[in-house]
């Protein structure tokens, strides 16, 4: 069995250590929030955090974890409270959505490291992190509405 705190919780899973983060995640945890997209680490919609950092999950086996914290998405905060998720709301920046998990955590460690970014923070911090509808304005503009709101 192999031990894995993900957002403050502690489990255990019988995945074979070369197992996916992702799908231990999703199959055996239930926190489907992260995305599966692209399996090589490209598009960004797995991105989780180990240890305060952001992770792309696709290609990050279960045992590069152990002894680490992992927060997903679901561990962000409890009830949608978090400043970058109260900003995706209000600036409607999510068209299908199916990214904005990855999204939100690649902003949140963005944030963490530099709480009033530049445009240019933004861009750096974010590349990478595919929004098939291309609503990359509109994310840029919660970022921005998070940091005004004090939002690690």
């Amino acid at each position: 069995m192999t031990k894995l705190s993900v957002n403050r919780k502690q489990y255990e899973t019988s995945a074979d250590p070369s197992t996916l983060l992702l799908w231990v995640l999703r199959d055996e945890l239930g926190l489907t929030g992260t995305k599966f997209g692209c399996g090589i680490a490209q598009c960004g919609s797995c991105t989780v955090h180990v240890d305060g950092e952001a992770r792309r999950s696709c290609v990050t086996p279960v045992s590069a974890v152990v002894g680490k914290e992992v927060t997903t998405i679901e561990g962000l905060s409890p009830d949608s409270s978090h400043p970058l998720q109260k900003a995706w709301i209000e600036t409607d920046a999510p068209q299908c959505g199916y990214c904005q998990s990855g999204q939100i955590m690649a902003a949140a460690v963005l944030l963490k490291n530099k709480p009033q970014p530049t445009d240019a923070d933004i861009d750096q911090a974010m590349t990478g992190i595919i929004c098939r509808c291309g609503t990359y304005n509109r994310i840029r503009s919660a970022i921005k509405l998070a940091a005004k709101n004090g939002g690690k």
